[in-house]
C-alpha cells in the first residue's frame, strides 16, 4: 500500500496534534513530500518513522537520540542505544522496586504506610543518614521495632546487616 496521507490524517493514525509533526519536522526527524500546493504528504516511509519516534518517545529517548537512532549514518548510534538500555534497565528496576513496595503496603497492616515499622525503619536510617535506601522486603537492621507486616519474615526480630 502506497500512502500519501495529509498531516492531519498521518497525525491523526497516532493519535498526534498536528504540531507534534511540524515540530519533528523541524528539528529532522521528518522529511514528507510536499504536494504542488506546498502542504505536507506523508507516505508510508514517513508513517513508519513517526511509528518509530513515537515507540522511541514513549521508551523514554529524547529527539536527540531519536536523531541518532534514525540516522543511519551516525557513527554514535551504538553507544546512544547502549545508554538508552542502561537508562531502561534502571528505570525497569525503580518500577519493579515500586510495585514491591505497593505489594508491602497492600500486605501491611498498618494503612498509611509512613507508620508501617519496616518502612518506618528504612527511612528512619537513611533520613538520619546512617543507612541506604532499601527495599521494603529487606529485612531492616538492628531497630527494636517488631513489623507489623503479615508477610515479614522473622516478624519479631530484625537482622543485623
Amino acid at each position: 500500500m502506497k500512502s500519501s496521507l495529509p498531516i492531519g490524517d498521518a497525525a491523526a493514525r497516532f493519535s498526534l496534534p498536528t504540531n507534534v509533526l511540524r515540530h519533528w519536522e523541524e528539528v529532522g526527524l521528518l522529511r514528507p513530500d510536499r504536494d504542488g500546493a506546498g502542504r505536507r504528504r506523508y507516505g508510508d516511509d514517513d508513517l513508519v518513522r513517526i511509528g518509530v519516534i513515537v515507540r522511541s518517545k514513549n521508551a523514554g529517548m529524547s529527539l536527540e537520540q531519536i536523531g541518532v537512532l534514525l540516522d543511519e549514518q551516525a557513527p554514535e548510534r551504538h553507544r546512544v542505544l547502549e545508554e538508552h538500555l542502561a537508562d531502561l534497565e534502571g528505570r525497569m528496576a525503580d518500577m519493579e522496586r515500586s510495585r514491591r513496595m505497593t505489594e508491602h503496603a497492600l500486605r501491611c497492616r498498618s494503612h498509611d504506610i509512613t507508620t508501617c515499622p519496616r518502612f518506618r525503619a528504612i527511612m528512619d536510617e537513611v533520613v538520619a543518614g546512617t543507612g541506604r535506601w532499601r527495599e521494603a522486603d529487606e529485612p531492616p537492621v538492628e531497630s527494636g521495632r517488631v513489623s507489623t507486616d503479615r508477610g515479614a519474615k522473622g516478624r519479631d526480630t530484625a537482622s543485623a546487616r
